[in-house]
């Protein structure tokens, strides 16, 4: 019987690969020199440090074109609140991944009301959507692709 996953995953490698962009696009930048504004990526959680709270907004810009420029869907950041001293400036940007259970019923949901000839079943942290043919699943995938859904989907491991 067909099916595919569902899932939200990000590259560990292009997410590194766009922080270090970011960090030499700041090396390069006038309004950045000598100024001690970083990015730092630690564990999906990249913290941005800068001497005041303006220089991080024009960060977080930089930051976004970079991860979107790599392919890594800006749904997945969650932007923390700015914390500022009389010193320095700092930022957490999380990057979610991983479709937790309300969002997995959601999408469940979603593809039982479509009233395709699929099953949506939740294991862990993706979803498991089989049919009978071929063209359903491809329609399902197409259905959640247009959903407006808090969390980048990707979907692997089609098995026909």
């Amino acid at each position: 019987m067909p099916s595919f996953d569902a899932v939200s995953e990000l590259n560990a490698h292009e997410v590194t690969n766009a922080v270090d962009q970011a960090n030499r696009e700041l090396s390069q930048r006038f309004d950045f020199k000598d100024t001690g504004a970083v990015y730092e990526l630690k564990d999906f959680t990249v913290t941005l440090k800068a001497q005041v709270e303006f220089q991080l907004k024009q960060m977080l810009e930089i930051l976004k074109l970079r991860l979107s420029k790599r392919g890594i869907d800006l749904v997945c950041l969650e932007v923390k609140d700015p914390t500022s001293n009389l010193s320095s400036a700092q930022q957490e940007v999380v990057l979610r991944q991983g479709i937790d259970q309300e969002t997995g019923k959601k999408i469940s949901r979603l593809v039982k009301d479509s009233k395709l000839k699929v099953q949506a079943s939740l294991q862990g942290d993706k979803v498991r959507i089989t049919g009978k043919q071929r063209d359903d699943l491809q329609a399902a995938m197409a259905l959640l692709r247009g959903a407006k859904l808090d969390v980048a989907l990707q979907f692997n491991n089609f098995r026909d």
